[in-house]
């Protein structure tokens, strides 16, 4: 019976999916309580870490809120743009990808 021969000194890579940060951008009409709000609800972060990455984004224009894949990444930028929407707020959330 006659198998396979696998060469040991080759070996399969596997390429791991391209990660994106999701980027939070600072404007002059969104209401830092609000900010706090969407970060609690879509990225899970606590009451703490909501503020200081608000009010980093306040200070530097803007913030990382998380490395996703591109479907989460996706799906949690929608997720903010559609709670400011509802607010008529202009609160907006891009992606990047990593290096």
């Amino acid at each position: 019976m006659k198998g396979t021969i696998l060469d040991p000194k080759t070996k399969s890579k596997l390429d791991h999916p391209k990660q994106y940060k999701v980027l939070l951008h600072n404007d002059d009409f969104t209401p830092m309580e609000f900010v706090v709000k969407v970060l609690n609800v879509v990225f899970q972060m606590s009451e703490t870490q909501a503020v200081n990455l608000m009010l980093y984004v306040h200070q530097h224009g803007v913030g990382v809120c998380g490395i996703y894949s591109y479907e989460v990444a996706e799906t949690k930028i929608n997720k903010v743009h559609e709670m400011a929407e509802k607010k008529n707020y202009p609160l907006m959330c891009s992606m990047d990808e990593t290096e």
